[in-house]
């Protein structure tokens, strides 16, 4: 016997991409009650998915699990990706908060944008078992795009959802689901483009070095969105915004340490990330800073701007090849 669709509610996991927009509008035109969620974190900003949410009439709840990710990236289960992408743990952990807040939302079920085989590490076959087993829910959940190929789960088998409603697609093409993109009226959705920072290499050894100086905290994982990064010494990091955007935002995310800003000429704003870094750090991060301002001398003035106040400083350019020595990056 089977019961109304509008009697048991899903939470989705909502990251904003195609898919996950299927997904969520997918089982609202078969009549399903869901409740979209976005989980944000330092690394997965939430301007892209409020954006997609918007464009497509999706009333979206954003939480903030950055507490819990972190702790998940001190010691992945199933370790990392190709970077510092902890997959298989992330989607795990999201099921499983998702699954502690079905009380909150009276939701009974869970279900994403999945579809089977399309990336490497999270979505095999064996890959989705181990977010399942790990979560804690893995008879809850739904992947509504590729549940007709998946073992039905309690939502199924209990008739909460008709399995005739879920879909077979799989496999890395995007064709079946820009032909449902299209049937459901979709037109506005983001380039198939990750947005994971962690998936980023830079932003990822940038992370390891934070984690590595036992850095982690909200500023610092603001701070490393944006710039170029320099590692000084055990202490102390330079950061050089590469352009305007890039200098608003490293002047809204410091708040505790050093500004750097040239005297007579316009260029990059400069975060020393200790208060009180060494004499000898503090004229390496000079001379570094000072290499950004191509159209300055050789030898410029610098004020230094800290709570106490600001004082004058000479920079001299340093070459390239001994910066490169800083630079946490892979370019």
């Amino acid at each position: 016997m089977t019961t109304s669709k509008s009697a048991h509610a899903a939470i989705a996991l909502f990251s904003g991409g195609l898919d996950s927009i299927l997904a969520v509008k997918w089982m609202q035109s078969r009549g399903y009650k869901v409740y979209p969620v976005y989980f944000l974190t330092p690394y997965m900003p939430a301007d892209r998915a409020i954006q997609s949410a918007a464009e497509n009439g999706i009333q979206l709840i954003v939480r903030d699990i950055s507490t819990e990710h972190l702790a998940m990236m001190q010691n992945p289960v199933y370790g990392f990706g190709k970077h510092l992408n902890p997959c298989v743990d992330c989607h795990a952990l999201m099921f499983k908060i998702a699954g502690d807040l079905m009380a909150d939302l009276d939701a009974d079920y869970l279900i994403s944008g999945e579809v089977l085989g399309q990336r490497p590490m999270s979505q095999r076959r064996d890959a989705m078992n181990l977010v399942g087993k790990l979560s804690g829910y893995k008879d809850l959940l739904i992947r509504p795009l590729s549940q007709q190929l998946l073992n039905d789960t309690l939502p199924i088998r209990e008739s909460w959802i008709d399995k005739d409603d879920m879909l077979d697609i799989h496999g890395r093409g995007r064709s079946r689901q820009m032909e449902l993109a299209s049937e459901l009226g979709i037109v506005s959705y983001p380039a198939p483009a990750g947005g994971c920072l962690l998936t980023d290499r830079n932003f990822a050894l940038r992370l390891r070095d934070l984690i590595e100086h036992d850095e982690l905290d909200d500023e610092n994982l603001e701070l490393i969105r944006y710039g170029r990064h320099y590692r000084l010494d055990a202490r102390c990091k330079l950061i050089v915004g590469r352009d305007e955007a890039d200098n608003d935002k490293l002047e809204a995310a410091c708040k505790t340490g050093l500004k750097l800003h040239a005297r007579d000429i316009f260029g990059p704003l400069g975060i020393i990330t200790c208060p009180q870094p060494s004499e000898e750090t503090l004229r390496l991060a000079l001379d570094i800073f000072w290499y950004y301002h191509k159209k300055g001398e050789d030898t410029g003035s610098v004020i230094l701007s800290s709570p106490e106040g600001k004082t004058d400083h000479r920079a001299t350019k340093l070459e390239l090849a001994n910066i490169k020595e800083y630079h946490i990056s892979y370019d």
